[in-house]
């Protein structure tokens, strides 16, 4: 190697593929930003063999997952100016340099509509990017295209009706979580070598737990939020999704890069000595040793069935591993911690509409779209589900000023709960002296397609209070004939504001005590890399959509 050319960020490749590369080039199964710039920077492979190697799977495998809305035109292009960079060896290489990733087809991007799924946004056209996606482009990052998400980001199904149903890729019957489920499918079939998300109540969160993977809902204010298609001021963050912690260490880093954001004022919070972190920089110097944690008894399932039972088992496996590498174990008891309970503090319904209006008339969004979202569900082109009838039809008429309803707390009194919750979550972690909570990301497995909610998922204390959240992958549940490997199961590590960087210790000495990820194993195929002449076009499997999930009937 050149030795003008950057150093790889850690030596370590933190997830080798599981089976042999086959004199491929480059190998996409299982890449990391470590290997990947190491075939880069050693020769092995140059940036638009990459690229196409990516492009292959997606070309080849989408129809497994129905995860791909849509592939940046200019993808190889940018690929190519890379690869002059490497031959000119002049040393200017960000943190993501030639790193092909997907971003959640709600993040704007100049190359590619941005629609949320929903058919009535299919021309929506930014002419600017969102700051983290410019942060991104920035380090060196390639956006390979956008994934399917649930439509408008408003459930944990991934279904939408421009993309159709988005399917879990260790389980053809089941859902990927969700929104962020294309995201979520996507990385662990390697279509790429890391994405982005969004989460409002559960949706970084949940593609990770359902999909094997890593991921950083970070602290509200840490990463802008602008250019984001929204639905909760109080609730909405965004974050990445990978296949090791390391990855997901660098994405934060990129993405938090932004810092103070006049557009979104919760920037103004970061405090001092939060602002520029590198969080891959300390990321092996914590241990888990003398931690203590302290295990949410009321986010458990513990009636024994086919769903709970695979859940409970694996949170009982990860908590021995825990206890055997030094760490204490701390019960938490108390009645507060009821995810079912904490839901109506959920501020969605009060603050989406005017979230949505602002978003739609910025002068920077061209293209064809509606000005308000009330037009937009005046359109019929719109995916619904039975369990947001009701969320959707209250937010048309609703806003934090105007509470229409009688079933429902006002906006004041929410926000005042929203206050007493994030003291008493304080509060808990002072009077128990913990470093981290634990508890499971769903009390089920992820729920089948055709459901009509993503039961069971305990994300709303995280959305609430805007503290931080690691996922790590946990376990699998048993495997059956839909399931070859079993489906993934994920645990939560929720922190203090601000406490990314333990945060991310602690998941990284977690991912030490052993390998827990599996690729799917359809995934596992080697796929040859076409020499393209342009990027391919996919088109989404519109005609999935469970009957269950009608379109256009609000």
């Amino acid at each position: 190697m050149a030795p003008s050319l950057k150093p790889l960020l850690l030596s370590t490749l933190c997830c080798l593929p599981l089976i042999s590369s086959q004199a491929l080039p480059f190998d996409p199964r299982e890449a990391t930003i470590a290997s990947t710039h190491h075939s880069l920077y050693t020769g092995l492979a140059t940036c638009r063999q990459v690229v196409s190697s990516f492009l292959s799977r997606i070309e080849s495998l989408n129809n497994h997952t129905n995860a791909i809305l849509s592939l940046n035109p200019h993808a190889l292009d940018h690929a190519d100016q890379m690869d002059s960079k490497l031959k000119a060896n002049n040393g200017s290489f960000g943190p993501l340099f030639c790193i092909p990733i997907l971003l959640k087809d709600n993040y704007d991007t100049v190359d590619l509509p941005t629609t949320g799924g929903n058919l009535d946004l299919a021309d929506s056209r930014p002419s600017v990017d969102a700051p983290a996606t410019a942060a991104l482009k920035k380090a060196g990052a390639i956006i390979l295209g956008k994934a399917n998400l649930h439509e408008l980001a408003l459930e944990g199904i991934s279904v939408s009706s421009l993309g159709g149903q988005t399917i879990n890729p260790y389980d053809y019957t089941r859902t990927p979580g969700g929104s962020s489920g294309g995201t979520g499918a996507s990385i662990a079939a390697s279509f790429a070598v890391w994405g982005t998300g969004t989460d409002t109540v559960n949706s970084l969160r949940s593609p990770a737990s359902a999909n094997s993977l890593f991921s950083c809902r970070p602290t509200r204010g840490l990463i802008t939020r602008t250019g984001i298609i929204p639905i909760s001021y109080t609730q909405d963050t965004i974050g990445p999704i990978a296949r090791c912690v390391e990855d997901v260490a660098t994405a934060l880093t990129v993405m938090s890069s932004v810092g103070f954001d006049a557009a979104d004022n919760a920037t103004a919070l970061v405090p001092a000595g939060n602002k520029g972190t590198d969080y891959t920089a300390s990321l092996t110097q914590g241990s888990l040793k003398g931690l203590r944690l302290g295990l949410i008894e009321g986010f458990f399932n513990r009636t024994a069935s086919s769903e709970t039972t695979p859940v409970n088992e694996a949170m009982a496996n990860i908590t021995a591993k825990l206890r055997g590498a030094g760490a204490t174990i701390v019960p938490i008891t108390d009645r507060l911690y009821n995810a079912t309970a904490i839901a109506a503090l959920d501020t969605q319904r009060y603050e989406y509409r005017e979230e949505m209006d602002h978003y739609l008339q910025r002068p920077s969004l061209q293209g064809q779209h509606p000005d308000t979202l009330n037009q937009l569900y005046a359109s019929g082109k719109f995916l619904v589900l039975p369990s947001q009838y009701e969320y959707v039809t209250t937010s048309l008429v609703s806003s934090t000023a105007n509470q229409t309803w009688e079933t429902h707390l006002s906006y004041d009194t929410v926000q005042y709960g929203i206050r007493n919750l994030t003291t008493a979550l304080q509060e808990t972690f002072v009077s128990n002296s913990l470093d981290a909570l634990i508890y499971p990301e769903q009390k089920n497995l992820v729920v089948k397609i055709g459901s009509p909610s993503q039961s069971g998922r305990n994300g709303i204390l995280a959305a609430l209070t805007g503290s931080p959240v690691i996922t790590v992958p946990v376990g699998f549940s048993p495997a059956t004939n839909t399931a070859p490997e079993g489906v993934p199961i994920g645990m939560e590590i929720l922190g203090r504001p601000w406490t990314e960087e333990q945060l991310l210790q602690i998941a990284y000495g977690i991912q030490g005590l052993g390998r827990v990820r599996k690729t799917p194993s359809w995934a596992q195929q080697v796929v040859g890399v076409k020499a393209y002449g342009s990027v391919p076009s996919v088109t989404p499997d519109r005609g999935n959509i469970p009957a269950a999930y009608p379109v256009g009937v609000l």
